[in-house]
């Protein structure tokens, strides 16, 4: 194996990870890169909801490298995630009668707002509320 199949098989490996710790199937998490400039790398990981097929910002990381930026999302998924609090928000896309409610993990009300807005304009979607939910 050359050194681009071994990090294609590492990346491979770590995103499997991260799956499998977070319990999501097929098509419920996406992994974007995107170069920010020369040696440094940003991953969104996000999540796809099946029930009404909208996606959310789980969480970015910042690496110097995929396998880099995908290893601190495996740490974050396996234990920062218990140093954030949990939220609900009660939402309804633009021309849809049903009211959504999908939970984040978030430091505050605002990251958890901008996880919901992630990649959308802010008019496609109506909040009504955003609630901090007990710790348990």
């Amino acid at each position: 194996m050359d050194v681009s199949q071994d990090v294609r098989v590492e990346n491979a490996r770590i995103q499997r990870q991260i799956e499998e710790y977070l319990g999501l199937g097929a098509g419920e998490l996406l992994f974007e890169f995107r170069q920010l400039e020369p040696g440094q790398v940003r991953l969104d990981l996000i999540t796809v909801n099946p029930r009404h097929h909208q996606s959310f910002l789980f969480r970015y990381e910042v690496g110097y490298d995929r396998v880099d930026a995908l290893r601190k999302m495996l740490a974050y998924v396996q234990s920062a995630r218990d140093n954030e609090s949990s939220y609900t928000i009660q939402w309804r896309a633009r021309g849809d009668k049903e009211l959504h409610t999908s939970y984040f993990r978030a430091h505050n009300p605002y990251e958890a707002l901008d996880k919901l807005y992630y990649g959308r304009d802010q008019t496609t979607l109506t909040v009504f509320s955003v609630v901090l939910n007990p710790s348990s």
